[in-house]
């Protein structure tokens, strides 16, 4: 059996044409090779097959027995190989079918699925999403091994030379009370505000850590009555008694809409939460996945789709500000 890695297969298209041509010159119009240097190439590949491959026919030139058996399984190598391997790989939305796995922050699906998911609907109706919460180190080693396509929302974690990111918005922070809070109300002072019982939200590695770390760096301190890894409890607990909570803009809309919550802005200038997409090296260059970054880029770059439908209203700067 012939040892193809002795083999060199830059002569594979000479023998392709030879076997159509059925001879030297016009082997060589083909491929626009000298005429030498096609004969040069036969003589090389008669030592390879140990067979003649061509014999002299009259005035032509047919094939051996040896080369009729490999011309139809050559053709459909070289056939694959020019439309499988090195074709250019498309993507077509409205015919693909395939599942992208996205990961997203403690506000990435209620600030970006609703308009992503209603415009894959129209554009893409055979592509499915799946949304996965992980810790920052899962989520790298997710990216980084394929199972996880994208990340959107807030993660400073994820750094280094093979994680490639685009900023999208910043997003804000608002307070959210009950509906006639006696204290927490338009125009209240930063004195009022850090004395009120606070419930915080602890989560490492997400957005909330912002308005903690921005609080720290300037030396204030507030009154926690409650810290909890948890989103979802906050708005009945503060709806049914004077705590308050600060949180991004997205989830306190929403908060609203649970319980009779109010939303006020921070009585001093909050952090804003840097949202991206996230994506590693080795699938940037995917069509589907640029596809999908191009479309998330087209929806949110410079939007920020949650602040159109809230009552949020940004700090208009009474108070001391924390960057001072």
């Amino acid at each position: 059996m012939m040892d193809y890695r002795r083999f060199d297969l830059n002569l594979l298209i000479v023998l392709d044409a030879l076997l159509e041509e059925k001879g030297v010159n016009a082997t060589a119009r083909r491929l626009r090779m000298s005429q030498p240097n096609v004969s040069f190439a036969l003589n090389k590949l008669r030592t390879q097959f140990d067979d003649a491959l061509l014999v002299r026919a009259g005035n032509g030139m047919q094939l051996t027995a040896l080369a009729e058996a490999v011309r139809d399984p050559l053709r459909r190598m070289l056939g694959m190989l020019e439309n499988e391997v090195l074709a250019e790989h498309k993507f077509d939305p409205e015919t693909a079918a395939r599942k992208f796995v996205i990961s997203t922050s403690d506000i990435g699906e209620l600030v970006f699925l609703p308009r992503l998911m209603m415009e894959l609907e129209a554009r893409a109706p055979g592509i499915t999403l799946e949304s996965r919460s992980m810790a920052p180190d899962e989520l790298r080693l997710a990216m980084s091994n394929g199972e996880v396509d994208l990340a959107l929302g807030y993660f400073p974690d994820l750094l280094g030379s093979n994680f490639l990111t685009q900023k999208l918005f910043d997003h804000p922070f608002t307070c959210i009370a009950r509906d006639g809070h006696p204290a927490a109300r338009e125009g209240w002072s930063l004195d009022t505000f850090l004395d009120l019982g606070h419930i915080v939200v602890a989560q490492r590695g997400r957005s909330q850590e912002l308005f903690e770390e921005a609080l720290l760096a300037k030396g204030l301190s507030r009154r926690i009555q409650l810290q909890s890894p948890h989103f979802m409890s906050v708005p009945l607990l503060v709806a049914g008694s004077d705590l308050i909570s600060t949180v991004p803009a997205a989830v306190g809309a929403i908060f609203a809409t649970m319980a009779p919550l109010q939303l006020i802005a921070p009585p001093l200038p909050s952090p804003m939460i840097n949202l991206q997409q996230f994506w590693h090296r080795r699938v940037h260059g995917e069509p589907s996945m640029q596809w999908l970054r191009n479309l998330i880029a087209e929806l949110f770059l410079g939007r920020d789709p949650s602040l159109l439908s809230t009552a949020f209203r940004p700090f208009d700067g009474s108070a001391k500000a924390l960057t001072d």
